[in-house]
């Protein structure tokens, strides 16, 4: 289970509560275009990367992008094309980490209709390898729609768990096992707010499941804050972005003007 990829920051899809193992969720808010700004921080707060979230939408069909860039010049870059009829789809993903701040190079590229998974990456002795595996993808596969699927969320119990294809660097269908944790508040402006705390653990399965704590293997709880109400919005999340790595958090940008652009006004 080598560098065990979980890029959770748009990596899952909820269920909606009472629904079948493979059930869809239903669109509550139809996704549009979207241009968000986002810092990536250590947990004592230092800044590692800024990002971008750009969505697009034709019709129902959507292409979500995140993108950070690395002070030391590394690069996470995930694109995410999904449909929004009726419920959500995900039809293609493709994630690339390169850099220094990611000890194993990697590239995952996933055709959800297809069932084809490829994941290139790099191995400790630096060699080039290729790992392409066709599998029976559910229809509620989660990588690369966390920002949009949690804004859609019913009130009430989080689903139990949820598909998703993790690079072990060979391609693997794993569960994340789904809870709530209540709610946290927060302020913006001097206005006082909450948001709901999800918390996300990875359920390996099987052998590997049942020997990976033993040996240090399984990957620390992710979490998730969204802001609820009318228009349900991502706040912040702190999670691991490759295995054995530290945990990062994203967060929501403040643009930051020139002292010149106020000084001429």
């Amino acid at each position: 289970m080598s560098k065990y990829l979980l890029t959770f920051a748009a990596s899952i899809v909820l269920l909606l509560p009472g629904a079948n193992a493979h059930a869809q969720l239903n669109v509550r808010y139809t996704e549009g275009l979207v241009h968000g700004f986002l810092v990536l921080r250590s947990l004592d707060g230092a800044q590692l990367a800024h990002g971008d979230l750009i969505q697009t939408a034709r019709g129902t069909r959507v292409t979500s992008r995140l993108v950070f860039h690395f002070n030391d010049g590394s690069l996470h870059d995930e694109t995410a094309v999904f449909s929004q009829r009726r419920q959500f789809r995900l039809l293609t993903h493709r994630v690339t980490q390169k850099g220094p701040s990611f000890p194993q190079p990697l590239e995952m590229s996933i055709d959800a209709l297809k069932g084809q998974v490829t994941v290139r990456y790099t191995d400790d002795d630096g060699k080039q390898k290729v790992e392409a595996e066709h599998m029976n993808l559910p229809p509620d596969l989660a990588n690369g729609l966390i920002l949009t699927l949690l804004k859609n969320v019913v009130p009430g119990p989080p689903p139990k768990t949820v598909a998703y294809v993790a690079a072990t660097p060979k391609p693997r269908l794993v569960k994340l096992a789904l809870s709530a944790a209540g709610e946290e508040p927060f302020s913006t402006g001097g206005a006082a707010r909450k948001a709901t705390h999800y918390v996300v653990k990875v359920e390996i399965g099987g052998i590997a499941g049942v020997v990976a704590p033993l040996f240090g293997k399984q990957p620390p709880d992710s979490h998730v804050w969204v802001l609820a109400g009318d228009a349900p919005a991502f706040v912040k999340s702190e999670q691991q972005f490759y295995n054995g790595g530290p945990v990062w958090r994203v967060e929501l940008a403040a643009p930051v003007w020139p002292r010149e652009s106020t000084a001429r006004r």
